[in-house]
């Protein structure tokens, strides 16, 4: 069972990245497209440039997209290994505080 809630906890955040990413394709579509061109018929230059144009901003979005996520993902690492060194702290300290119960009880030397 936890296994499936893995999966599923994985594959959540990159469902996620992925609608953001989409929608944010769409907007750029949605901007790119200039009017004032198709008025003074030149819509065979304007669309060549506006083509090239598309495709970088497509293509710096998907970078900040990945970078995002790699940042995620190495922040939420950094947080497991935080979380594992305190619970491996408080391991330390239960057993610590049962030696010394042990000392005052004359059950250990």
């Amino acid at each position: 069972m936890t296994a499936i809630s893995r999966t599923r906890s994985l594959r959540s955040p990159f469902l996620l990245l992925l609608f953001f990413s989409s929608i944010s394709l769409q907007f750029i579509s949605g901007i790119s497209g200039d009017p004032s061109s198709s008025k003074n018929g030149t819509k065979a230059g304007a669309h060549a440039s506006t083509g090239s144009n598309t495709r970088s901003k497509i293509l710096i979005i998907l970078l900040v997209v990945v970078a995002l996520g790699l940042f995620s993902f190495f922040l939420f690492k950094f947080w497991q290994k935080k979380k594992r060194e305190e619970q491996y702290a408080r391991l330390l300290k239960l057993f610590e505080e049962d030696d010394e119960l042990e000392v005052e009880l004359g059950l250990r030397d």
